[in-house]
């Protein structure tokens, strides 16, 4: 049976996909809350928070993410980053798949990628779990209820965790499958339950398609200034760099935490939610996101929780380090209503290093700032992972190595055209260790950063004086109000210079060495932007 809002010409049906038990359009979060708990899928929090657990998977499984080869994208794909699948491989993924959705209840959800409706796309989404429709509700952008009466999907995604998925027939890695399929607009997955790849395969949609449009897909988030979304800032960073944190300034204006589009004509945010981790989330620092974990409706992954009462451990981390919570962009006090802005007036590419050499913040030219796009360079710390002893290096291109279908350089350029056309100033902001590495120096202190950063995005570190680090290449301020000197030279902040010129001598030469897969393919300015 089918219940709910849909175009009764596009059921799923009309996809060619029958035979399922009951189907369920467009359910809003109270009943598809109720239909989660009803088949006990998790835990009704606090607030009216849903709380789950995702069993084995509790992060994306990036080695499991596949592309199906066929002629219209061969010449297009990054094929070094992308695992390829056969066309017969997926086509018997589809059936077997679909055969084993028989007879099960599911769940479809009819939503929007892109906030800007000259560029955005329709997704179906149909999911085996109630509450994977809530996640993808929250964040993806939901079409005025009138608007679901006609509405047509530009690419479906099936979600199916029941189903596993078997290597040989369908030419994949393992039992647990991501296949990407551009020619049928088709997106398949199955085999885990963890939430975020759902989100991460429109995202990698969109990173493929909007390319073509000339529009720079960012793994970023963006706000702008009170009443002015022509001062955009975008900040750039891998995990643990601070770029919700930081974006979520509460004298601007929050577009949004995580995906955008930069297109002809601004900005805008690819989602209508936040997917922000949950780990030793601080009331007094955070309390925004702190006060969504008991809202009605945020999914909370992950995170362990007292039985009787269903109050959240914040630092219990036996189950992931990876607990998150997702909840409505509106959620947030001082997001935009709109999710749109203008071209930005400075990028922020947000850096973590543990090994103590970068400056806190330095001042990027185009061809740096392209450098340092391709790099995408963090740090994982001692501990973090068996087997890591001392900061060990982390360069995902772009930022988002595991959803860019296309070359580095793709984006690269596109990045470094849009700055060409629009102007914007490129920063390097480093919160990770000053005084020495991980283990002897200290975290950047977070005052410092919010300093710096604010009189980036004021204007007002432009008219400071500025030094060349000996290193690196890029300008770094000398002195800036608010901000202790002795901070800006990394190396007079540790006991023993020459220990620091050593460790900045290894960082030059690991940047140097993961760069050397790019120079074939950049032109002369990025090259001599190149360090080492």
């Amino acid at each position: 049976m089918t219940f709910g809002r849909v175009n009764p010409e596009f059921r799923l049906e009309d996809q060619g996909i029958d035979g399922l038990g009951n189907v369920y359009y467009n359910l809003m979060e109270p009943a598809l809350i109720e239909a989660a708990l009803k088949k006990d899928e998790g835990t009704l929090g606090n607030g009216g928070a849903f709380l789950v657990s995702t069993g084995k998977f509790t992060g994306r499984s990036p080695k499991d993410k596949h592309v199906v080869k066929t002629a219209s994208v061969e010449d297009t794909i990054w094929w070094e980053n992308n695992a390829e699948m056969s066309p017969e491989g997926f086509d018997n993924l589809y059936a077997d798949m679909v055969e084993h959705m028989k007879g099960g209840d599911y769940y479809v959800q009819d939503l929007v990628g892109g906030a800007d409706a000259r560029h955005s796309i329709n997704v179906r989404m149909v999911t085996e779990l109630a509450w994977h429709g809530l996640f993808i509700r929250t964040m993806l952008r939901r079409p005025d209820r009138e608007d679901l009466n006609d509405f047509i999907a530009d690419f479906t995604v099936i979600n199916c965790p029941s189903f596993q998925a078997n290597a040989e027939r369908h030419n994949c890695r393992s039992e647990t499958v991501i296949a990407m399929n551009f020619d049928k607009k088709m997106i398949l997955i199955g085999g885990t339950e963890y939430a975020g790849e759902n989100k991460k395969s429109v995202f990698s949609l969109l990173n493929y398609l909007l390319p073509e449009k000339g529009i720079m897909p960012m793994h970023c988030s963006a706000n702008h200034a009170k009443g002015n979304p022509v001062d955009t800032a975008v900040f750039f960073g891998l995990s643990g760099t601070g770029k919700t944190t930081l974006s979520a300034d509460p004298d601007r204006i929050l577009i949004g935490d995580d995906e955008h589009g930069w297109a002809d004509n601004g900005t805008f945010n690819f989602e209508g939610g936040c997917y922000a981790k949950t780990i030793n989330l601080n009331p007094e620092a955070e309390p925004e996101i702190y006060a969504t974990t008991s809202k009605f409706g945020t999914v909370i992954e992950n995170m362990v929780f007292d039985e009787e009462t269903k109050e959240l451990d914040f630092e219990d981390d036996s189950l992931t380090a990876n607990m998150r919570c997702a909840y409505p962009l509106h959620y947030i006090s001082n997001a935009s209503d709109s999710a749109v802005g203008g071209h930005p007036k400075n990028i922020i590419m947000l850096t973590c290093d543990a090994f103590g050499v970068l400056p806190p913040i330095a001042r990027l030219t185009p061809a740096q700032a392209m450098y340092h796009f391709l790099s995408g360079f963090t740090s994982k710390v001692a501990g973090t992972e068996r087997g890591v002893t001392e900061p060990e290096p982390t360069f995902s291109t772009c930022f988002g190595a595991p959803f860019m279908p296309r070359r580095p350089e793709v984006y690269g350029n596109l990045l470094r055209e849009k700055i060409a056309s629009h102007g914007a100033t490129c920063w390097l902001v480093n919160t990770g260790w000053t005084g020495g590495a991980y283990g002897t120096g200290s975290r950047m202190p977070i005052r410092a950063t919010r300093a710096l950063l604010t009189a980036a995005l004021e204007g007002t570190l432009s008219s400071v004086e500025f030094r060349k680090d000996p290193n690196f290449g890029f300008e770094v301020p000398v002195n800036v109000p608010g901000v202790a000197e002795v901070l800006l030279d990394p190396r007079r902040t540790w006991d023993d210079g020459d220990a620091y010129d050593r460790q900045a001598a290894k960082l030059v030469e690991m940047f140097s060495s993961n760069f050397e897969q790019y120079l074939p393919y950049i032109d002369a300015d990025v090259k001599a932007a190149a360090i080492g």
